[in-house]
């Protein structure tokens, strides 16, 4: 096969390498130890996978390109390099959690996302870290080494995806998969300057199904989620939730920015509850509604639907949840889960039945909230976090973890209300972090939130060049 310049294979999209295999431009293998090449420049500073294994990564490239040379590929992933987050299940491998306190027990089988990746004839070079339980916002973890941002490595990649956010910002190939229950796809996506679509409850089905959790693609562009979720969206009846299969044409998100003409966008600048909006991101997001005016759509300032009840209720149901699930443990492994974490749950031991279903109801609060305040538009754009990314070493921005999850305001309501919504980048504070602007569309319109995504892509601002490891020394990867 002829030959493409190494340094540039890892930064291609998925529809690119693709094309690349099947007119025998570069094959698989190539592709791969490009991969990892750049993946040992950069994985010192950054921390960012798990399970990371060059010889079967190759070995699958391998396999790969001898079906791309016969004309025969598994599926539109073939031979594409993919990372899968830490919490979603790969055949043969332990399933930590991101925390020391669980035992490390190969799992039985791919968790539906990783078995459509599979299918499809991705590479699954490595897992990516991610917090104790998922339970942070941060890349802090007791059982992975401290991930962080390629911006600025003394700043976190953001949570619970946090390994997948940093490895998507310093292209570790173009596709990651991770997961969100209030924010930990969008959080990440926003600091690390990439793009995600948490997609509509049940539209990406995962395992364990569970109120307000969806996988989705973590990437550098709109149109390598688009690709991705041609796979990441086919049915699998182990999630209890997964929605009706439906034929819909992912690679028609791109409709060019005249998608934006006649849209009514809700602007919403204040969550409601939580962390204000810190003045470089308030900026950054008027700027980018009036982007969105410039196109032809009608933006509307809305009223903040969130409260602090609803946020705190839901805060003390998940702290419930934890403080159960690190009770069932032997106490030498509740010990080994962060002190944060730790400290967090305990405090919901005095909560008694009646505080319990108060703080329960306010998920379903959060939910119609959502709904009602989103109806009079077509799609709602917000800042995704009150804040740039903060340090590396810190569990949350606030540093507290009775009151840990202030700054999810504008994500966690369109978990509840099972709503799409992408985070993408916007522009840049004064020091050089990425800040992200939220899209979010009505249940069910995924594919919209990712034209309007795409059409916004085309009219912002040019984007600053990805960053890149410090030390450019290359060894090949056989």
């Amino acid at each position: 096969m002829q030959a493409q310049s190494p340094s540039a294979l890892h930064e291609l999209g998925a529809a690119q390498l693709v094309q690349g295999f099947r007119e025998r431009t570069f094959s698989p293998v190539e592709v791969m130890q490009a991969v990892l090449g750049h993946v040992e420049r950069w994985e010192q500073h950054l921390n960012a996978l798990y399970l990371l294994r060059p010889d079967v990564a190759l070995e699958e490239a391998r396999r790969s390109e001898a079906r791309w040379m016969k004309g025969a590929p598994l599926g539109v992933l073939d031979g594409v390099p993919v990372t899968i987050k830490d919490n979603i299940a790969t055949r043969g491998d332990p399933t930590p959690l991101g925390t020391r306190a669980v035992d490390l027990v190969s799992a039985a089988a791919d968790a539906p996302p990783s078995a459509r990746v599979r299918e499809a004839g991705g590479v699954m070079f490595a897992k990516t870290t991610m917090p104790d339980y998922g339970m942070l916002s941060s890349g802090l973890s007791s059982f992975h080494k401290l991930a962080r941002n390629p911006w600025d490595f003394t700043r976190t990649p953001g949570g619970s995806s946090s390994g997948a956010g940093a490895a998507a910002a310093a292209g570790y190939g173009p596709l990651h998969i991770g997961t969100d229950i209030g924010g930990s796809l969008r959080l990440p996506a926003g600091w690390c300057g990439i793009f995600t679509l948490k997609p509509s409850l049940g539209r990406v089905p995962i395992d364990p199904p569970y109120m307000g959790r969806a996988a989705g693609p973590m990437t550098r562009t709109v149109a390598d989620a688009a690709w991705f979720m041609q796979v990441l969206s086919r049915p699998d009846a182990r999630d209890s939730m997964n929605l009706p299969p439906q034929d819909i044409d992912w690679l028609s998100f791109d409709q060019g920015a005249d998608k934006l003409k006649g849209l009514r966008i809700g602007l919403l600048m204040e969550a409601g509850c939580g962390l204000p909006v810190e003045p470089e991101v308030h900026a950054a997001i008027e700027k980018a509604a009036r982007l969105f005016e410039q196109a032809g759509a009608t933006v509307t300032p809305m009223k903040p639907f969130m409260t602090q009840a609803m946020l705190e209720g839901m805060d003390h149901f998940w702290r419930m949840r934890s403080y159960i699930d690190m009770k069932a443990l032997p106490a030498q492994k509740k010990a080994a889960v962060l002190p944060y974490i730790q400290q967090w749950g305990d405090s919901a031991a005095g909560m008694d039945g009646e505080a319990v279903f108060r703080a329960f109801s306010q998920f379903h609060a959060t939910r119609v909230a959502a709904v009602a305040a989103c109806s009079q538009f077509d799609y709602v754009i917000s800042p995704v976090s009150p804040m740039p990314a903060f340090p590396a070493e810190l569990p949350s921005p606030t540093n507290d973890p009775l009151h840990g999850l202030e700054h999810i305001g504008f994500t966690v309501p369109f978990n509840m209300s099972e709503q799409p919504a992408a985070s993408i980048n916007c522009g840049y504070t004064s020091g050089g972090l990425p800040i992200g602007l939220q899209i979010a569309g009505q249940r069910f319109d995924d594919l919209g939130v990712l034209q309007v995504s795409r059409a916004f892509e085309l009219i912002r601002e040019g984007q600053r060049a990805w960053p890149q490891p410090p030390s450019h020394a290359v060894r090949d990867v056989d």
